[in-house]
């Protein structure tokens, strides 16, 4: 079953509670991210990346994941 954006979203703003957060893609299934974090400060993009991925709980894993794809940025703020 597709996620929405919302879905999406929701599950980020629970690790990233102040973050900016911004949700494109409209089928559910092809979507991006960008998530702009304090704490993110330090980390590489790798470090980054993956703690995003964490806060999607195991929507993206494997072929029967709800997330097929997600293009994903990722820095701290200016």
């Amino acid at each position: 079953m597709p996620m929405t954006a919302n879905e999406i979203e929701t599950l980020l703003r629970e690790s990233f509670p102040e973050a900016q957060i911004t949700i494109g893609g409209s089928d559910g299934v092809h979507m991006s991210a960008m998530v702009v974090d304090e704490s993110f400060r330090g980390k590489n993009r790798v470090q980054q990346q993956r703690a995003v991925y964490a806060a999607l709980k195991g929507k993206m894993d494997g072929s029967n994941g709800e997330l097929h794809a997600l293009a994903l940025t990722t820095r701290a703020p200016d």
